[in-house]
């Protein structure tokens, strides 16, 4: 039985899930970003009790259609941002239109209804994540992120980034810097 679901967008997430699948005794064959596959027969009572635990990590099982393609463009976007080493070499609503096979009006419509965003904020929100991430974790300096994440420049970079944290960059850094120090001592 394929079971589709919702949030799972990183590699933590498919552990998680298999462990909570072979908690509840269930024959896993695979997992991967977004779905499940379970060996043999799923029980109801089996698939509530998954439901369940699922919504305690932020998941939760996808059964309609409309969800299920916005987990989709979520995958993608993920996918792109987080894995991929290049960009698309066409525009990413063509790219996502090509690779869902829907019209990008259709996905941004459907998106923006469910998501109460756009797809562009979305992918902004989803690239800033990133570039904490590199920022700290990785520590690379500004001018080298702008690069590996194809900003035009590092002021297109540092404006987005205000405008969606509210602080600067540095001041980001900065901040996760002392926090890292205050839990260390």
């Amino acid at each position: 039985m394929l079971i589709n679901i919702k949030n799972m967008v990183c590699q933590r997430c498919e552990i998680i899930v298999n462990n909570i699948l072979t908690n509840l005794g269930l024959d896993v064959a695979w997992v991967t970003k977004g779905q499940a596959m379970i060996k043999g027969r799923v029980l109801q009572y089996q698939l509530r009790l998954l439901d369940n635990a699922l919504k305690e990590t932020g998941l939760e099982i996808i059964i309609d259609k409309k969800s299920l393609l916005i987990q989709k463009v979520k995958n993608i976007i993920h996918e792109t941002v987080y894995w991929d080493a290049e960009p698309p070499a066409i525009k990413f609503s063509c790219y996502l239109s090509q690779r869902l096979n829907y019209s990008y009006t259709y996905l941004a419509n459907l998106f923006s209804q469910q998501c109460h965003m756009t797809i562009e904020r979305y992918i902004i929100e989803q690239r800033i994540e990133k570039v904490k991430t590199m920022l700290v974790a990785e520590n690379y300096i500004l001018s080298e992120i702008a690069s590996k994440m194809n900003y035009s420049s590092v002021a297109h970079l540092s404006a987005q980034f205000k405008k969606v944290t509210g602080i600067t960059a540095s001041d980001y850094k900065a901040m996760q810097g002392e926090h890292m120090m205050r839990l260390s001592a």
